[in-house]
């Protein structure tokens, strides 16, 4: 069934202010998808002409935007579609990314793609080691429900998780298997999110097409001021989406670290 788009607009286009009529239309469909509005289907740019009095460019400007952004986008045979985030996770608190998943009511499982010892200089320099010291190692692919959402990637000293190279991790959180041999797990830390395009491999991994893009995640848990886990974490963008609770703006004190 088409969707109804007889409601009545009350919202009008400023045409004497200095923000482009594309700008203003791009916050007006923001602010009625944020209010829950088109689940039953995006608008035509043809309807939205007619409703909004506007050239098919302003609003093929405005979609374009909403596109970039990963609120809408564009799929052959269907047209425009919102892109509901299905998961959403707020920052500024240590989080388990199982728990986040079994909380929304929906089964999460791994795919266990290595759990050995290895060793990498990146890893081991933010835990403090030498280059050449020898780390836990475990990388996944978080599922949700059936579908993959992260390829996750851990590094910790071994002495701290050495017990759990023989842990069935098909069902099961990191921190939780910690807590489980009475290993130290991360009671504080840090996270870096980078908007990035992955990798061909973890493209493949994600289900992803060429252009999509995913959430890059760095993070440094610690316990109290030991570090104790490296983390990086690519997540899909359409199915995952972090927010941020603040009152005031602060210096993060981060390290910079530029990527390529």
């Amino acid at each position: 069934m088409e969707p109804d788009y007889a409601h009545a607009v009350t919202f009008s286009l400023d045409r004497s202010s200095p923000l482009p009529l594309w700008a203003q239309l791009e916050a007006e469909l923001r602010r009625r998808l944020d209010e829950g509005e088109f689940d039953d289907g995006f608008p035509t740019d043809a309807q939205l002409v007619s409703r909004y009095k506007v050239s098919r460019h302003t609003v093929r400007e405005a979609i374009r935007h909403l596109n970039s952004t990963g609120v809408l986008r564009r799929e052959r045979g269907r047209g425009t579609v919102v892109n509901r985030s299905e998961f959403e996770q707020p920052l500024g608190g240590l989080y388990s990314l199982f728990s986040s998943i079994e909380a929304a009511g929906v089964e999460q499982t791994s795919i266990v793609l290595a759990l050995e010892r290895a060793t990498d200089a990146t890893a081991a320099s933010y835990l403090g080691l030498e280059s050449d010291a020898e780390l836990f190692y475990l990388e996944r692919i978080r599922c949700a429900g059936e579908a993959p959402l992260a390829v996750d990637r851990a590094w910790m000293p071994l002495e701290i998780a050495e017990d759990l190279l023989d842990a069935d991790f098909t069902r099961t959180a990191l921190y939780d298997e910690l807590e489980r041999v009475g290993s130290l797990r991360p009671n504080k830390g840090w996270e870096r999110l980078t908007p990035v395009l992955p990798s061909f491999a973890d493209r493949e991994r994600l289900e992803l097409k060429r252009n999509d893009a995913a959430f890059f995640l760095e993070r440094l848990g610690q316990h109290d001021d030991r570090p104790v886990e490296w983390r990086t974490t690519t997540i899909r963008g359409d199915r995952y989406r972090f927010v941020a609770d603040w009152s005031t703006s602060v210096a993060t004190g981060l390290p910079f670290t530029p990527r390529p």
